[in-house]
């Protein structure tokens, strides 16, 4: 029993760990990520590695601002490192730190020792460099993906497309240094709804970002025409449609004029902020609530172990008591034999002790289903159903 106990307890356990090691360092895979090789390496414990580090850690826990844009460098010279994150334009400033927080350590992760990266999620997007990317429109890192679904009419369905992210790029171009983002829906020949976002990092300038957006967007035809959705993704614009609501229509539309506050230009000096914890708020409460359950577990089994442990060392003494029994029931069978090859009169004589002892005692031990038996067959099954 105690056996069966430790070796429950030890798969139990391993499994826990194991599972709390996954939720600790696994992180969401990237949409994609380019590692920009022809832009230098830097070597382990480098000032350059130090710096890149520290300001990865601390951009999560920027105050920033509510448009998710953040323009950050630290370190000097040869060693600087520049960073530039853009969360879309209707995430919650949780759920862009939360996709920030992902980014800072996956993307170094990915492209270990390159000194320019980027990284995108569908909320996000973080770049690094040993460069200043402040105000410069980036076209050599772009990608895009498509739906497997098409569309009947392929001509028809394009030109309602187009017309409508027109319109939404020169909204989104026309936004301030804070964000440059817009949203909208037309309804397509087949008398579909077809829903588009379109976004710009706000440090270019109104003509570079309509710039990048037509650039964008002249890849739809070669890549998703014909299609339900697609999307076209570079560090400085992107482009999304698909033919069902994927944004949060409910966000906040771009302030009407300017705000007092800027984002620091490309030359600051190394920045200190006050690092907070508010990023790692979701992992701790999935440590928390992972490991009270398995102190939980671990405390119920240790209990079951104990009670039928103490229900078996009951049975043991019961078949103690039983086998004794059995021990009288031989007697008094030997008597009964006895008594048979006796003469008839010793035979009555005797009869009436051997049946008083025969009687009562006779009664057969049918020990019942090992409740660890059954405990583990509800055990092993227990997975499956989960």
């Amino acid at each position: 029993m105690a056996r069966v106990c430790s070796s429950i307890l030890f798969f139990i356990l391993s499994h826990i760990f194991i599972l709390l090691i996954a939720q600790v360092t696994s992180q969401p895979e990237f949409l994609n990520n380019f590692c920009e090789n022809d832009r230098g390496n830097y070597t382990r414990n480098s000032t350059y590695e130090a710096n890149l580090n520290h300001l990865l850690s601390t951009l999560p826990s920027q105050d920033g601002n509510d448009y998710g844009f953040y323009n950050l460098s630290y370190g000097n010279s040869s060693d600087k490192v520049y960073t530039i994150a853009l969360c879309r334009g209707d995430a919650k400033p949780d759920a862009c730190r939360s996709c920030l927080n992902d980014s800072t350590l996956l993307l170094p992760q990915r492209c270990r020792d390159q000194k320019e990266a980027v990284g995108w999620y569908d909320n996000c997007m973080l770049r690094y460099s040993n460069r200043s990317m402040f105000g410069i429109v980036e076209t050599s890192q772009i990608f895009y993906m498509w739906s497997v679904q098409n569309v009947t009419d392929a001509d028809g369905f394009y030109e309602k497309l187009r017309t409508l992210i027109n319109q939404l790029k020169n909204q989104a171009a026309a936004g301030d240094s804070l964000r440059k983002f817009a949203t909208g829906n037309d309804t397509t020949p087949e008398f579909k709804t077809i829903y588009a976002l379109v976004q710009c990092t706000p440090d270019l300038s109104k003509e570079q970002c309509n710039n990048c957006l037509d650039s964008v967007f002249g890849y739809i035809p070669q890549c998703c025409g014909g299609k339900k959705g697609g999307r076209v993704i570079g560090p400085s614009c992107n482009v999304r449609y698909e033919d069902y609501l994927f944004y949060d229509s409910t966000a906040n539309p771009p302030p009407t004029s300017p705000p007092t506050v800027s984002p620091p230009p490309p030359t600051s000096t190394n920045t200190t902020p006050t690092q907070g914890n508010e990023s790692n708020t979701s992992r701790t409460v999935i440590i928390v609530a992972v490991s009270t359950s398995a102190l939980f577990l671990v405390v119920l089994i240790i209990s079951v172990c104990v009670f039928f442990g103490i229900k078996m060392a009951k049975k043991k003494e019961e078949k103690i008591t039983n086998s004794n029994r059995s021990y009288i029931l031989k007697d008094s069978l030997l008597d009964v034999i006895t008594a048979l090859e006796n003469p008839l009169s010793d035979f009555v004589q005797r009869a009436p002790l051997v049946f008083e002892n025969f009687l009562p005692k006779a009664i057969p031990y049918f020990p019942e289903e090992s409740p660890f038996t059954f405990f583990t067959q509800r055990a092993s099954k227990q997975p499956f159903a989960a």
